[in-house]
């Protein structure tokens, strides 16, 4: 008899972001019951569980709004401890300002940010040492809006996805340098393969809005030889792509967003978006379900059985079984305004 992938979840955590909230809520793992909501700064966006500080990680991005519609960025990011849900520390950027993707490496105790550009400077990704909780370092992307970032399983190379650039930009993060940039139309989510041998990249940028009427004929997943930093390859899919995620099971994970008419808008109207499952070896598709309005954010459980799917404009977080495909439950996550559910995280109890 196959367990229930509820199972051995007991003391695990879900932690939300919503944008407009401003809040990280705290869900169980294994019942869904809602434990806690935590306010934080304005406009949070996304969240990264580092297990070694045993701290939760989350970029406040702008004052209010989002990309290209905000009243203007802001440049800190939060450090929270997940147990007591309490904020440990505000972390200023400054000068920098925009941050936005988080990746983590555990051996290095490196957390790197991607952080938007400005007059006098490109976008870039800031280095910040996970025990001091201090910046140590920039790399600049020569791309005005990095957003995604993610490095490979050894922490020697990362890989920013640039919405209006057209290209993906590589670094060297042991010399903290621009190594390379991927021919791709604007970009938005990424994920690296469990082996590092490939990055997947959503592609084209969605832009701020994207009529019901239009047809995304050139979208799809792009694929990246890691060795040779070029395009081997693209996944079709039927709508523009924004989240992507790698679970440790080697299922690549893509959001993709809807719209349908709307007589009373030339825009349409957000229809329910779809979690497509593509095997990252044979790069074929397993399957697809549906999911809540524009799907912005994908994480799993370590164990690579559940997906877990925040939708920002029903603001909402869809449980599925990777297995099965089968939609077990939806969070509704509080929200003040739009944009709703964002960020997650999947954070195990403590040993």
């Amino acid at each position: 008899m196959q367990q229930s992938p509820r199972a051995g979840r007991e003391g695990d955590v879900l932690a939300v972001v919503s944008q407009s909230g401003p809040t990280v809520s705290f869900f169980d793992a294994a019942s869904d019951r809602h434990l806690d909501t935590l306010e934080v700064p304005a406009e949070p966006h996304e969240l990264c569980f580092d297990p070694t500080q045993r701290l939760l990680w989350c970029t406040t991005t702008y004052h209010s709004g989002y990309y290209h519609d905000n009243s203007g960025r802001r440049t800190e990011v939060v450090a929270i401890d997940p147990d007591t849900r309490s904020v440990v520390e505000v972390v200023d950027l400054a000068p920098e300002h925009g941050p936005h993707g988080l990746a983590l490496d555990t051996e290095r105790h490196r957390l790197y940010v991607s952080v938007e550009g400005s007059a006098d400077r490109p976008g870039g990704i800031v280095v910040i040492d996970t025990q001091t909780r201090r910046p140590t370092g920039r790399i600049d992307t020569e791309a005005p809006g990095p957003h995604w970032f993610a490095i490979d399983p050894t922490g020697r190379t990362g890989y920013a996805t640039n919405k209006e650039a057209p290209f993906v930009s590589v670094v060297n993060l042991e010399r903290g340098v621009l190594a390379a940039k991927v021919e791709v139309p604007g970009s938005e989510g990424l994920a690296v393969s469990v082996d590092g041998a490939h990055v997947f990249v959503a592609s084209p940028y969605a832009g701020p809005f994207f009529s019901a009427a239009e047809e995304w004929t050139a979208t799809g997943i792009r694929v990246i030889d890691a060795r040779t930093a070029s395009v081997v390859d693209t996944l079709p899919t039927g709508s523009v792509v924004l989240p992507l995620h790698m679970t440790s099971r080697g299922k690549l994970l893509a959001g993709e967003a809807h719209m349908a008419p709307d007589p009373n808008s030339g825009l349409g109207r957000q229809a329910p978006g779809r979690l497509k499952v593509f095997s990252a070896d044979t790069r074929k598709e397993l399957g697809e379900v549906e999911v809540g309005l524009l799907p912005l954010t994908i994480t799993s459980s370590p164990d690579g059985r559940l997906a877990y799917v925040a939708g920002v404009v029903s603001s909402t977080v869809d449980i599925v079984d990777l297995e099965t495909l089968e939609c077990l439950a939806r969070l509704d996550i509080a929200k003040l305004g739009a944009p709703g559910a964002h960020g997650l995280a999947y954070i195990p109890r403590p040993a």
